[in-house]
Formats: C-alpha cells, structure tokens, sequence
C-alpha cells in the first residue's frame, strides 16, 4: 500500500498522522490473528481493568494490551514471569506511534492438552445436565454436623476449621483426608464423597483445596468427581482454589465458594449475627406487643365510652319494662278469654239442664213406656188395647192395662 502511494505521490510530504496510519493498515491487514508464546514481564493492571504487559523471549519483546471485557474471562492471574500462550492480532497504537499485541485469549503454556481436556468435559456434562440448577439442593441454614473432604496438611484444612469454630462454636466437622493432587487424587475425591453419603449424618459437605496451578487443581476437573458430587444426596459446596479459579467441580456442586475460606462462612451462619437478630426481633416483638396492647386499651376505652355502648343497658331496662307490660297484658287477657269461656259453659250447660228429661218431668210432663220392651211411646196409634204400659212421672211411676186408644186428629205426623 505505501509503495502504491509512493508510485502515485513520489513527491508527498507524509504527516506523521498519515504515515501512522499507513503503518497501521499495512500491519493489521497483512498479519492474521495468530499464537505467540511468550514471557510476561512488565504486567500492569489498570484501574480500567484492562491488562497492560509485554510478551518476550530471549531476544525480542512486544507490548501487550487485553481489554477488559476479555479478561474477565480468565481462569488464572497473570503474573511476571510466567510463560503463557496469547492469541492476538497486531495492532498499531497512533498516539505513540508504536505497535502492539492486541490478546484475545490468554493461557498458561504447556496446558494446551488440558485446558482442551477440561472444555470437552465441560461440555459433555452441561449438554446431560449436570449444571442444571433444576438439581442444585439448597445449604441448610444452621448445619448441626460439616464434613469436609480434603487434604489434612493443607492450608484449607485450618482455614476451614477455624472459620467454622469461630462463626458457629458447637459445631461438629468431620474430615475425610485426602489427596487433592497427583496420580489417584480424583478417585479419593469420590470416594470420600461417597463415604460421606452412605454415612448420611452430615448436613452439607465442603469439597476442595487452595490455590495452585490448572495441573495442581486438576483433580477436581475429573469426571469421577464431577459425578460423585452430582450423585450426592448431601448438597455439596466446591471451594477451590482462589476466586478467579474455576474447575468442573464448581459448576456441578449445589454451592460454588470462590475460596475454601468463603466456603466455611457460606455453609453456618455467624453465632454473634444469629444473636443480633434475635434480639433485634425481641425488641421488635416487644415493641408491637406494647403497641398493640395500647391500642386495643384506647379501643375498649373508646367502646366504653361511645354513645352505642352507653346506650345499651338503658335499652335492655327499657326491653325489660316493656316485656313486664305485655306479660301483664298477656295474663289480662287469657283471665278474661277465661271468664268468657266459663260464662259461655254456664250457659251451655243451663241449656242443657233445661232439655234434660227430669226437668220436663218436674214442669209437669210424664213420659209413657211400653212395658213389653221398655221403650217410650210416642204416638198413642202404636198402643193395643190390653197393653201393659207404665207412666213416669216427675216423681215417681203407675202401671197400667190399656182399655181404649183414641188416635190423635187433625195433627200432621
């Protein structure tokens, strides 16, 4: 590109602007993203979070720039002095007139094969579902008993025991010792987590180690760990390594701890905190109890006190006085329905007395029976001469014969 511009421009007077910029097309369009190996030295990291270093060798070095929103993506900390792997392209920097490697990606060296190895893994077990959240089991809030699988001479060991004692004292920790690196660590790892589970009196499991390097924490990037953790019934914490560290572990247990030591706060509460609380809530109790206790009083106060309330005890004598009229009018007037009907069975029964036969008799009428069968005669027709016949009289009867029967005349029958 320049030698075009020279062929056309033999006599142009190039600005530095210009010449930079020519420089920059001509480095960035002829050299492809690429992988440089290289020493770090110079590492800075800048308040902006982007990462400033050079990458060297014996003879050579070259400034390096990784942006922030790629760095974010590290599994391990830079540091001076190690040997890493950068995949970049070349850019040219105006303002100072200097080119520079623009990373992409940064890996330690010599991890190829296993930073490979831990990807394949990472996918297969994400596309069965061994991250799923549907599977993480909660921590329980206040763990009576912690096991802990882990190495018994490391760091994490003490940090764990001590972090436990102190925020939860009383708390019981069981440790199942074990190698957390080299030939046979992973198969340990599960086992021990194993163990954990047919023991079954543990209420949450922390598995992990310190820091180290992606060979040293490989161990926790095995698939027999990763499917001991998954196949636990007990909910398992994953506290390896340091912050920025992640392994295959973490993202199948139920809890991820960026450090052994954040897993000991993250599996019990703090004693002192649990204390603050429950008096803070004492106190709250306390307050609304009083509170409502002296409003319910000013409540019956006002009750007492309202016209309703006052009101209620004048009704009820008013009811009471009235109820004491209708029953005296009630009893008034079953006496007189009393009078009335005894009055009206007086009368009956003087009507009665007047039809009775004896008081017919008395006025002077007799009564005539037939002797033959005793029964009144009514009509003199029904008589035969000769008949034997008897007469009552009011008081006192005569018997007699009949001589003579004279019919009634003119009488309708």
């Amino acid at each position: 590109m320049l030698e075009i511009h020279s062929e056309l421009d033999a006599q142009h007077i190039y600005s530095i602007t210009e010449l930079t910029r020519e420089i920059k097309l001509l480095l960035e369009a002829s050299i492809p993203v690429i992988w440089a190996e290289g020493e770090i030295s110079n590492l800075k990291f800048h308040t902006s979070g982007h990462l400033y270093f050079s990458l060297k060798d014996k003879d050579a070095q070259i400034p390096c720039v990784m942006w922030r929103n790629r760095n974010l993506a590290l599994t391990f900390t830079p540091q001076d002095g190690m040997k890493v792997l950068a995949l970049g392209k070349i850019s040219v920097y105006e303002k100072r007139g200097y080119y520079q490697f623009d990373v992409v990606k940064l890996q330690p060296a010599g991890i190829g094969e296993l930073q490979l190895a831990f990807e394949q893994l990472k996918q297969k077990l994400l596309e069965e579902g061994l991250f799923d959240e549907q599977f993480k089991k909660p921590i329980p809030p206040y763990p009576e008993r912690i096991g802990i699988v882990t190495s018994p001479t490391g760091a994490a060991i003490q940090d764990l025991v001590n972090i436990l004692n102190r925020r939860f004292p009383g708390i019981e920790i069981i440790l199942k010792p074990v190698k957390v690196q080299g030939e046979g660590a992973a198969l340990e790892i599960a086992s021990a987590i194993d163990e954990f589970n047919d023991y079954g009196a543990v209420d949450v499991l922390i598995v992990g180690r310190g820091g180290g390097s992606l060979e040293d924490l490989w161990a926790f990037n095995e698939e027999a760990v990763a499917r001991a953790i998954f196949r636990s019934k007990i909910p398992v914490i994953s506290a390896v390594g340091h912050e920025i560290d992640f392994t295959i572990s973490d993202f199948v247990a139920d809890l991820r701890a960026p450090t052994p030591s954040a897993a000991a706060e993250l599996a019990v509460p703090d004693r002192v905190e649990l204390q603050n609380q429950i008096h803070n809530y004492q106190k709250r109790m306390s307050e609304i109890t009083a509170s409502q206790v002296q409003y319910q009083k000013e409540r019956l106060r006002n009750l007492v006190n309202s016209y309703g309330f006052l009101r209620t005890p004048d009704r009820i004598r008013q009811n009471q006085q009235r109820l004491d009229e209708l029953t005296h009018s009630l009893q008034l007037g079953m006496e007189h329905s009393l009078i009335l009907l005894t009055n009206k069975i007086n009368s009956v029964t003087q009507r009665l007395h007047s039809l009775a036969p004896q008081s017919i008799l008395k006025r002077g009428y007799s009564v005539c029976y037939r002797l033959l069968d005793n029964s009144i005669v009514k009509s003199a027709e029904t008589l035969q001469v000769h008949e034997q016949i008897k007469v009552q009289f009011y008081q006192g009867d005569i018997s007699g014969e009949v001589t003579d029967v004279h019919p009634a005349k003119n009488i309708e029958k």
